[in-house]
C-alpha cells in the first residue's frame, strides 16, 4: 500500500508562533540572569597628578587692611615695613582680592607724603575699598 498525502484544499500551511516565542523569552531571562556585569568603573584611570611643591597655598586675605602712616614709616596691620615692603604686601594681597577694605591712619606728626605714597600703593594695585583717618 502506498501513502498517499492527502490534498490542501487551498488553505496556506500555519506555523504556531507560541512555543517560538516562549524559547526566546526564557533564552532571554537566562542570559540576564547569569551576565556578569563589568565594573567599568574600576577599569577607568583616575591617576591625578601630584600637587606641585613650587605652588604656594594662598590664604584668604583679611577683610581689613589697616595702613599707619607714622612720621618713621608706615604700619601694615601692626608690623612695621618700608615703602617698597608696603608696596609688595598689598599686591600680594590684591592678587587674590582687590574688595577688602583698607584703613588708612595718619598720625598727626606723619608727614603728608607718606599718606601720598600709601594712596598711591593702594590705587597702583587697584584697591578701591579705602578709608582715611588721622589719629
Amino acid at each position: 500500500m502506498a501513502y498517499q498525502r492527502k490534498r490542501n484544499k487551498g488553505e496556506s500551511p500555519k506555523l504556531d508562533m507560541t512555543p517560538m516565542i516562549d524559547v526566546v523569552f526564557q533564552l532571554l531571562i537566562f542570559f540576564v540572569v547569569t551576565l556578569k556585569q563589568e565594573d567599568i568603573l574600576s577599569k577607568l584611570s583616575a591617576a591625578r597628578p601630584a600637587p606641585s611643591q613650587d605652588e604656594k597655598i594662598k590664604e584668604n586675605p583679611p577683610d581689613l587692611l589697616t595702613i599707619i602712616v607714622a612720621p618713621q614709616g608706615f604700619l601694615l596691620n601692626g608690623r612695621p615695613m618700608r615703602k617698597e615692603e608696603l608696596d609688595r604686601r598689598i599686591g600680594e594681597y590684591a592678587a587674590i582680592s582687590t574688595t577688602p577694605m583698607v584703613v588708612i591712619k595718619c598720625t598727626a606728626d606723619s608727614p603728608h607724603a607718606f599718606l601720598v605714597q600709601a594712596l598711591d600703593i593702594c590705587n597702583k594695585n587697584k584697591m578701591t575699598n579705602l578709608s582715611i583717618f588721622s589719629m
